[in-house]
């Protein structure tokens, strides 16, 4: 039961086991029923043929039983006597009648006596549940089952009862007989072919079932082997077999190498991350041990300034791969409102120690709300005005605008700007396009990949053009509250 082939054979086979025998129950009992009202019909039509004769006054002996094997034929009185039989009816069951033996007054050859009747005709059909005089009724005939002994012979029989009425008044109950023997035999060839052939048929479904699904999950099968000899060897440059055919096999094997070129390219990115944090957090220590033992042997010699500026550099790289490690952990980035332009003018009235003056360009009465986390917002305009003033040559300009459903917030420069081949490597990690330059200003290439990364966190995007004055446009996207 652990295997989905035998579970969806199993499945199958009971679903249409249980169709199965509910459409052969309702067949059965269809047929039955068409073959009772035929049995019906030929009892009714049988009765009222006696019952026709006796209203037109034929007496007993001369009745004309045709067919007395397949109808036999019982004729009772009001007392439930019986008064006329079949010649070879020996036993009747189902009747409701106290034998089969003629009462000696209505003997074989004897018509009814007047005096077994009403007085007169006025009180024959009184009271509307009899036929007239010389009638047979109208009423649909009642019917039962029971049995028949003709002949020797005792089977089922479907009865039918119609009454009439003799011309001297005697109301008489012809009961006549249709065999069941053709039902019964029909009903039961039929029945013994469907427990017969159902459970051939529910072998066939749960062998084809079982063909058919063993065939459909052999590409997963080839996935699942794919998978464990993936994670085995642990490289995740393999990739699972994909079948030509456009199921939701052939999607989940396309899905499933998809995952597995995502989930490459984040180890590779962990292991670079690894590597060039390691290669950058050497570099400040070294020096700074260096400083430290020169400072021991000679303390005239000390570059306090150096070993500060490292240290310094230490605590902001830590920082950045701290606030990363946060990020790749899918940290959340809250739900606090944040004022953009406040935030913009706040985070550039700190900034008393640039080299260039910031120009801000805010609109008055503007409501710029997003949301999100205001530490995090702050650290990504931070980060753009810092790339900015090492770029930039004369100018650094900031702005604050509304876009559409979100706000945007530009950060431009004088700069050389950046090569359009470069626009998106330049928010990989540890990516320097100087660096040289980057490296002796303390820049670890993390503040624009910060950025990036707490934008997307954000719902928002941060994009790099050509700014107006000639450097880089810095665009950062993001979101009104819903």
């Amino acid at each position: 039961m652990r295997s989905v082939r035998a579970r969806a054979a199993i499945g199958a086979t009971l679903v249409v086991a249980v169709a199965l025998v509910a459409a052969g129950l309702a067949v059965l009992l269809v047929l039955r029923a068409n073959l009772t009202d035929q049995a019906d019909l030929q009892a009714e039509v049988a009765a009222r043929e006696v019952a026709g004769q006796l209203a037109t006054g034929t007496p007993y002996g001369e009745l004309e039983l045709d067919d007395e094997e397949d109808h036999p034929v019982q004729v009772t009185d009001e007392e439930g006597r019986a008064v006329v039989v079949s010649k070879d009816l020996r036993a009747i069951t189902g009747t409701g009648t106290s034998g089969v033996t003629p009462v000696p007054s209505a003997s074989a050859g004897a018509s009814p006596s007047p005096g077994d009747g009403d007085d007169d005709d006025a009180d024959d059909d009184d009271d509307g549940s009899r036929p007239g005089r010389g009638e047979v009724s109208s009423d649909d005939p009642d019917f039962s089952d029971g049995t028949a002994t003709v002949d020797g012979t005792t089977a089922d029989y479907r009865f039918a009862a119609v009454e009439a009425t003799t011309p001297d008044g005697v109301t008489l109950t012809v009961y006549a007989g249709a065999p069941l023997a053709a039902e019964q035999e029909a009903v039961n060839t039929v029945r013994g072919a469907m427990l017969t052939g159902l459970p051939l048929l529910l072998v066939v479904v749960a062998g084809v079932t079982w063909l058919v699904t063993r065939r459909a999950l052999r590409p997963v099968e080839g996935i699942r082997r794919e998978m464990a000899a993936i994670t085995a060897s642990e490289d995740l440059a393999r990739r699972v077999p994909e079948p030509g055919s456009r199921d939701e096999i052939a999607a989940l094997a396309r899905t499933t190498n998809e995952t597995l070129t995502v989930l490459e390219a984040s180890v590779e990115r962990q292991r670079r991350f690894v590597a060039d944090a390691s290669h950058e957090l050497r570099s400040p220590i070294a020096s700074l041990r260096t400083q430290l033992e020169v400072a021991e042997a000679h303390p005239e010699l000390l570059d306090l300034p150096g070993a500060v500026a490292d240290t310094v550099r230490l605590q902001v790289l830590a920082a950045d791969l701290l606030l990363l490690a946060r990020l790749d952990a899918g940290e959340k980035p809250g739900s606090a409102t944040v004022e953009l332009g406040a935030l913009v003018r706040e985070e550039v009235s700190q900034r008393t120690g640039d080299r260039i003056a910031v120009s801000v360009e805010v609109p008055q009465g503007g409501a710029f709300e997003v949301n999100g986390s205001r530490g995090q917002l702050s650290r990504v305009i931070g980060n753009l005005l810092d790339n900015a003033q090492r770029h930039a040559e004369g100018s650094v300009a900031v702005s604050v605008a509304a876009d559409g459903r979100g706000v945007r917030v530009e950060v431009r420069d004088d700069g050389a700007g950046v090569p359009e081949d470069e626009r998106e490597r330049i928010f990989e990690r540890f990516v320097r396009l100087d660096d040289a330059r980057s490296r002796d200003d303390g820049g670890a290439g993390l503040g624009l990949a910060i950025a990036r990364d707490v934008a997307s966190r954000h719902g928002g995007t941060l994009t790099v053009d050509r700014a107006a004055e000639g450097g880089a446009a810095f665009r950062l996207w993001l979101p009104r509250p819903a």
